[in-house]
């Protein structure tokens, strides 16, 4: 989709924002993008946001955690980004140390905003990786990351116990549609099921915040660094 059309969802779903989170350059059969041209992207949705009244594009990433735990982009691409989404995309079958370290050395990264899919699982193709998703939940308590519930119907992730884990432990949750075209964004209300099933609340979900409050949890991790 084109930004021009992106900007037509939050009034057709009554938001105030919606996040544009395209993949990075790891990950090429999905058409990552390079530093270049998100950097170029990004440029586009300051310039549509200019011109839009009472709705916004935020402009993030969903980067590729790689192999041995860095990221796709260093921090000095990331932190001109509203939101930055990190997910494993690779390495299934790491042991569980392996991931797990690569998923919390991710969140250590103070331009880290979430952490998408957590488990991996796609249900019905494929298994959940290895993972501490216990060690997953109290990284992400430590260091004010927040955790996605992925709705999309193949995967479902997190689910119920461990949102309910991660609200016991003060952990922000983001709902995302992991929408790649418009029939998606219909996805949230699975997600809001989910969402609900683990005993969630409107003040744990972190993208049912308003814009203002939104951004502002968001920066307070990345204000941790120069403190």
């Amino acid at each position: 989709m084109k930004l021009g059309e992106l900007a037509d969802i939050p009034v057709e779903m009554g938001y105030r924002y919606i996040a544009v989170t395209d993949h990075s350059k790891g990950l090429g059969v999905a058409r990552g993008l390079n530093e270049e041209r998100i950097i170029e992207q990004r440029k586009a949705i300051a310039a549509l946001n200019r011109k839009l009244r009472g709705i916004r594009l935020l402009a993030g990433v969903e980067i590729n955690i790689r192999s041995d735990g860095s990221l796709d982009f260093g921090e000095e691409v990331m932190k001109g980004f509203d939101i930055v989404v990190a997910s494993v995309h690779s390495g299934f079958k790491q042991s569980g140390a392996q991931i797990t370290e690569r998923i919390v050395k991710a969140m250590r990264n103070p331009y880290v905003s979430i952490i998408g899919h957590p488990s991996g699982r796609l249900i019905g193709e494929r298994d959940a990786y290895e993972v501490d998703m216990e060690k997953v939940i109290e990284t992400a308590a430590e260091t004010g990351t927040a955790i996605e519930i992925n709705a999309y119907p193949l995967r479902l992730d997190l689910t119920e116990p461990y949102i309910r884990r991660a609200r016991a432990k003060g952990v922000s949750l983001a709902i995302g549609t992991d929408s790649h075209n418009r029939g998606q964004f219909g996805n949230m209300a699975f997600g809001v099921s989910l969402a609900r099933r683990g005993w969630l609340e409107k003040k744990d979900v972190l993208n049912t915040r308003d814009l203002r409050a939104l951004l502002a949890t968001l920066s307070a991790k990345r204000r941790k660094k120069k403190s």
